[in-house]
């Protein structure tokens, strides 16, 4: 039988383990609240973004599009990824996830003969990375919570760097998506260069976009889109804050599904630790039971001897 001395400390510290993992559990569940609003707040305004990146693209001639820098697409011999993670553990297996599938697409690269590069966000990848020997461009550690404008224009900076500066000959991102306070997904995005897009998707239903008619048409040209003051002006404005935006989104999805994935596994870890409470607590009281039983046998032992 277990020491009595032993379990009760076991006890103390299980229950002491309970109180820290409820306490996260509950700051995590009150800031993943704000940040799933933030994120629902923040998807029309990326989709309706992304949708006019995407009408002025599919408008630039082929021609004119090899003169525009973030839109160049050259033969691929190296490629940057993008890679999400959080600075702090305790979140389940989001971080494993994340790593998972970074690794596995740096073997797919490696594979088709491309150098993977990296530019890493968060702690978690960046030391695990740093360990397997991986080309580390650049890496930001100790982020805030809350997504920053100025940390989400240093990253994309550092991206358009890299790609302009043929360091890479595109860019990736790994990130995740949040669904539900149950579930996220982790994703592999194209970033740059900036591509044609595929033609506009059907609305829910099957019913098409509605388009203009030709005699509703400002513009009479091949590609329905007029650029004023100029081409130049329109995309050098456009763009940037168009690559900014993606990082910014990715990293509020990031930070929203990292925290609903901190939550369950602290609520988890609640759980368990309760019923580990409570299963040292039945042997704890069977072996003080078994003790007093025995102390009783002995004195009565006792008595019995000297009659």
């Amino acid at each position: 039988m277990a020491n009595i001395k032993e379990l009760k400390t076991r006890i103390k510290a299980v229950k002491s383990t309970k109180k820290i993992t409820q306490a996260m559990k509950l700051v995590a569940a009150s800031k993943v609240r704000r940040f799933q609003q933030r994120v629902l707040n923040s998807r029309p305004y990326t989709e309706k973004l992304n949708d006019i990146v995407k009408r002025a693209v599919s408008a630039i001639p082929q021609l004119d599009k090899k003169e525009i820098p973030l839109m160049h697409e050259r033969d691929i011999k190296s490629a940057c990824l993008i890679v999400i993670s959080s600075d702090r553990g305790l979140c389940g297996s989001y971080n494993t996830n994340i790593i998972k599938k970074t690794a596995k697409r740096i073997q797919e690269l490696k594979e088709l003969k491309i150098e993977p590069k990296l530019i890493v966000i968060g702690n978690k990848a960046n030391n695990f990375f740093k360990r397997v020997k991986v080309d580390i461009i650049e890496s930001f550690t100790h982020i805030p919570q809350a997504p920053t404008i100025e940390l989400t224009n240093l990253i994309t900076t550092s991206a358009e760097k890299v790609f302009l500066e043929k360091a890479a000959d595109k860019v990736e991102i790994i990130g995740t998506d949040f669904i539900s306070m149950i579930r996220y997904s982790v994703y592999i995005k194209h970033f740059l260069p900036i591509i044609s897009f595929e033609p506009i998707p059907e609305l829910e239903g099957g019913v098409p976009e509605p388009r203009l008619q030709p005699e509703h048409r400002l513009l009479t040209t091949p590609f329905d889109v007029l650029f004023e003051p100029s081409l130049e002006n329109v995309l050098n404005n456009l763009l940037p804050l168009y690559l900014s935006n993606v990082i910014l989104h990715a990293l509020f999805e990031a930070s929203c599904s990292e925290l609903a994935s901190r939550m369950n596994a602290m609520s988890n870890a609640t759980k368990n630790a309760e019923e580990i409470i409570d299963l040292m607590t039945i042997v704890y009281n069977k072996a003080r039971q078994a003790s007093i039983t025995q102390e009783l046998t002995e004195i009565v032992g006792g008595v019995e001897a000297l009659k």
